[in-house]
């Protein structure tokens, strides 16, 4: 039973901190988005 409650603990720790770097990589995409777009805009 500890072991199934181990399991359970140490796998939704990693699906945490995976959401986390997901949310972390989405913004860093926006970001370069919104310099891209800029930069378009500028040069028009």
């Amino acid at each position: 039973m500890r072991k199934v409650l181990s399991l359970a603990l140490i796998a939704s720790a990693v699906l945490v901190s995976a959401c986390n770097t997901v949310e972390g990589v989405g913004k860093d995409v926006k970001s370069a988005g919104s310099t891209v777009e800029k930069t378009a805009d500028k040069s028009k």
